[in-house]
């Protein structure tokens, strides 16, 4: 059987540490270097043709500068919901907002979805507690 490796590296040796922190890659360090050089005038340049109407320097640019959101935040004013009635008020202001068009059938369904889920965490806080509490009772009869 061959001797223990040991300690691949002495005390105080910096240079075997790793890589500091906030280094770049080596692979994209020719792409970077290139980004720094030319990414200003080709954003003057793609600005420029997007004023004179340029259509697809127009997308590019607002693809870049303003992402499509994927989802738009609901606003709806919702009542607390702390208890099982408290969820059932809630799905029916989001119902109602629904039915007047407040609020897309589909931000509807998120909502409701929410809502069930909180809907289940309320009922499980009463059972957890109960356990909780039944297990006390338990532990102490056996050490009693």
């Amino acid at each position: 059987m061959s001797a223990p490796r040991g300690r691949p590296f002495l005390p105080g040796n910096r240079m075997g540490q790793g890589r500091p922190k906030g280094s770049r890659n080596k692979a994209a360090s020719p792409v970077q270097q290139v980004l720094d050089q030319y990414g200003e005038p080709v954003m003057r340049k793609c600005t420029s043709m997007a004023l004179q109407g340029n259509m697809a320097a127009i997308r590019m640019f607002l693809d870049r500068i303003l992402p499509a959101r994927r989802d738009a935040g609901i606003r709806l004013n919702m009542p607390p919901t702390r208890t099982l009635l408290d969820v059932d008020k809630a799905g029916e202001k989001v119902t109602q907002a629904m039915k007047r068009g407040d609020m897309t059938p589909s931000e509807a369904e998120t909502m409701m979805k929410v809502l069930k889920m909180k809907g289940e965490m309320v009922e499980r806080g009463p059972l957890e507690t109960r356990l909780k509490k039944e297990e006390d009772c338990r532990a102490a009869e056996d050490n009693g």
